[in-house]
């Protein structure tokens, strides 16, 4: 395989500059539009339910509630995401989706050590993100009422509408164009440098052919 002289290489990507310069505008234009017109903005809302105890003296939590409450939370955040509560979810605010795409669009995760569950909605619609993640707490709310005949869930943190989608950064995706696209141009240019077989100065004549030049036929301009 040929070495690569880099002084070299770096001299043709300099006469090659207008070559990277354009691959750059066409990478950055293209996923601009890209970003604009074809990627869908996603919003995030969340809302946060804790396991409470249910004992006769509300005011006196024992160690057992509490290890009772951890044992419950992954049955619980099951229970969020199941049909019975989904189905209601959508007979409340008439929703036109399937139980199935409703349900992709709902994660719950627990926080670690805690009686703490996090309901995540994500929609195109912000505000509507926020409607079915504030539904879904309250129809979680009251379905553990209804399964365990106690009420030991409580909502600490309604969701709210997001400002920004989560799936969208104009200043992170631009700099990702940006390196691909320095990328993509330098990479071109350097394919076309080995490709290259022309001889551009003495110094390849002399260094590859082994020859000693004697005299150079200068280039002029036609008047």
């Amino acid at each position: 395989m040929e070495e690569i002289n880099f002084k070299e290489l770096a001299t043709y990507l300099l006469q090659k500059i207008w070559l990277v310069l354009i691959i750059l505008a066409a990478v950055v234009t293209g996923g601009e539009i890209y970003t604009n017109l074809f990627k869908t903005p996603m919003y995030n809302s969340s809302t946060n339910v804790v396991l409470i105890s249910e004992s006769n003296n509300s005011k006196q939590i024992t160690y057992n509630d509490v290890t009772l409450s951890n044992n419950l939370v992954k049955t619980y955040s099951e229970i969020v995401k199941s049909r019975n509560v989904l189905e209601k979810v959508k007979e409340n605010l008439e929703l036109e989706e399937s139980y199935e795409q409703l349900a992709a669009k709902v994660s719950v995760s627990s926080v670690t050590s805690t009686q703490l569950i996090t309901i995540k909605v994500s929609d195109k619609d912000a505000g509507r993100a926020e409607t079915i993640t504030n539904e879904i707490g309250s129809v979680f709310k009251e379905e553990i009422k209804n399964i365990y005949g106690i009420d030991n869930v409580q909502i600490v943190d309604k969701a709210v509408a997001a400002n920004s989608p989560y799936n969208i950064s104009v200043v992170k995706e631009t700099i990702i164009y940006i390196v691909a696209g320095l990328i993509l141009g330098i990479g071109i240019g350097t394919i076309l440098y080995m490709l290259d077989k022309t001889v551009k100065d003495t110094e390849t004549v002399e260094n590859k052919l082994g020859l000693t030049v004697v005299g150079v036929v200068p280039k002029v301009e036609a008047k």
